[in-house]
């Protein structure tokens, strides 16, 4: 059997000068010409440097661009060098310019990597997620007088293609994996984080396998689903950096702070923010920073998109020092009538969730006052046959809920929706009730039934029970109850749910939250409840939305 032949010499020539590398290296010509592509072909399109020719940080061009593009080995099958890497993971905070990196490395792939028939593709959880990199893609090519000239930006689909090469780069979402051409060359995955599966990531790997150096990148924030595919492919990342050997086709840039440093010292910041003080404004984080060491739940948005920690998906909202000190007057026993000094009704807004069976029911009323605060006042019921478990759970408060009045006992073993139905009557007789913000779970008929007997000048309004729809009551509840112009006069179920809740954030968003039960050890989240949160955070959202759109509108009505 014949000896195997040393490889060639590497032989890439850029601006000159030739490679003569042989074997697994650095080819410098190689680097020099992505390099030379994002300086001389590609500008900025954002911020104070848009329009101008792109300026590689120190991170993008040596952290990233170099080691990728320039790292290669010798393919025996194929007879030539190819890029060492095929999988590239880049992870770093948020608002440090992965999108205009990923946008530059996709029109590279399209036009620059000497291959034809290229097929690009720009992912991400849906559509419109992907077009983020697109639509910085697109731009790049407009502003480019070279690139201008060479490629055909179609934005009605999502599409930028190379006719003299027949390559292009197009988005796709991530449930689009049946429909992916079969031999894709490369791959931007934005925030991968958001991923719902691996199933368009692995279509793409096993697309790719005819191509000789296929090159696909996602590029991340951190997360907070420790199950999900991204965080395999981050733990994956982890190992890779810590023994480039165990996988040497993957590359991975992953910029954070370590879990156990101190979140608050600026030296640390830097570590996940490459950016900052060149793109990102310090001064930013610091404001950041300041509202996340006072708020728990700003403090995991915080470590998440600015430190780039993966974190957990759920965590605890109120503490009980801050409701306690909105109480307001303390009543002994439920006061359910609010009247105005003149003795006119007072004008309410209600949150309603209706349970089923053995749960809590909940109705919520807030009262605004003439200062932009508000008493909240909630009823309750549970149907009779439940209790002995509620009071187990409370530590046998519920009994005394009972005979205080704040909890309402039905008989049987379901709850009794006429007499739920009898209170609201009453209590949209005691205030003027501009609306009635609901769980639509509710049902028809009994939405039905409520709207019959508090009149037509009530709006009913279902509020649906997702990120979109409880996230503005619970941020203006909180932002409320931080400035003390609640009031909820110690109501000891209210208290009890709002000890339990939790929020968990939506994976692409940080600033949608929803309430969730508690997950904590030992807190027997099971048996907790949450409804008095619920009603009051749709309450709150009715209230405020209403105020927003009966303000008056300002001198610069137009602009």
């Amino acid at each position: 059997m014949p000896a195997p032949r040393d490889p060639p010499t590497c032989g890439r020539t850029f601006d000159g000068k030739r490679c003569r590398k042989r074997g697994d290296h650095h080819c410098r010509q190689r680097a020099e010409h992505v390099v030379a592509f994002f300086h001389e072909l590609l500008v900025h399109t954002k911020g104070r440097w848009a329009r101008q020719a792109f300026r590689l940080a120190p991170w993008q061009e040596h952290g990233i661009l170099r080691p990728l593009f320039g790292e290669v080995r010798w393919d025996e099958h194929a007879g030539l060098y190819v890029r060492r890497y095929r999988i590239a993971f880049i992870s770093l905070a948020r608002k440090n310019g992965k999108t205009e990196l990923a946008a530059g490395i996709a029109l590279y792939l399209l036009v620059a990597d000497g291959e034809e028939g290229a097929e690009i593709y720009g992912c991400a959880k849906d559509r419109d997620q992907a077009r983020l990199v697109y639509d910085v893609a697109a731009r790049m090519v407009r502003l480019s007088p070279v690139l201008s000239k060479r490629l055909t930006v179609k934005d009605h689909a999502r599409r930028i293609v190379d006719e003299s090469t027949a390559s292009f780069y197009e988005v796709i979402p991530a449930d689009a994996s049946g429909a992916l051409g079969s031999n894709p060359h490369g791959a931007i995955y934005d925030e991968l984080l958001t991923a719902p599966s691996g199933d368009l990531w692995n279509a793409l790997r096993t697309g790719a396998g005819a191509r000789t150096q296929s090159l696909l990148i996602a590029t991340t924030t951190a997360g907070s689903d420790r199950d999900s595919f991204c965080y395999a492919e981050y733990d994956r990342a982890r190992r890779v950096l810590e023994d480039p050997g165990s996988a040497p086709n993957r590359f991975a840039y992953v910029a954070e702070v370590a879990a156990d440093a101190d979140p608050w010292d600026e030296a640390n910041w830097p570590k996940a923010n490459p950016a900052l003080g060149d793109f990102l404004s310090m001064e930013t984080l610091r404001q950041e920073a300041a509202e996340a060491r006072e708020d728990p739940a700003q403090e995991n948005v915080f470590r998440q998109f600015r430190l780039n920690q993966w974190v957990s998906q759920t965590l605890r909202w109120c503490p009980m020092d801050l409701f306690d000190r909105c109480a307001g007057e303390p009543w002994p026993s439920p006061e359910w009538r609010f009247v105005t000094p003149a003795g006119r009704p007072a004008k309410a807004f209600a949150g309603l969730d209706l349970s089923a069976k053995l749960d809590l029911t909940s109705w919520c009323l807030v009262v605004p006052d003439a200062d932009g605060g508000a008493d909240v006042v909630w009823r309750h019921w549970l149907p009779e046959a439940a209790l002995p478990a509620l009071a187990k759970a409370t530590g046998g408060s519920a009994h005394a809920w009972v005979r205080d009045g704040w909890l309402t006992l039905t008989e049987g073993d379901v709850i009794d929706y006429d007499a739920v139905y009898a209170a609201i009557s009453e209590d949209a007789r005691a205030v003027t009730l501009a609306e009635i913000a609901y769980d639509p779970w509710s049902g028809e008929p009994a939405v039905q039934e409520i709207a019959k007997r508090v009149g037509p000048s009530v709006e009913l309004v279902p509020v649906p029970q997702t990120f979109a729809g409880l996230s503005p009551g619970m941020t203006e509840l909180m932002a409320l109850m931080r400035s003390q112009r609640v009031r909820h006069h110690a109501n000891p179920v209210a208290r009890w749910c709002f000890d339990a809740v939790e929020v968990k954030r939506a994976a692409d968003d940080p600033e949608l939250i929803k309430p969730v039960k508690p997950r904590r050890a030992g807190t027997g989240g099971q048996s907790k409840r949450i409804d008095a949160v619920l009603t009051a955070a749709m309450a709150v959202a009715a209230w405020r939305t209403r105020a927003r759109n009966e303000r008056r509108p300002g001198r610069l009505v137009g602009f």
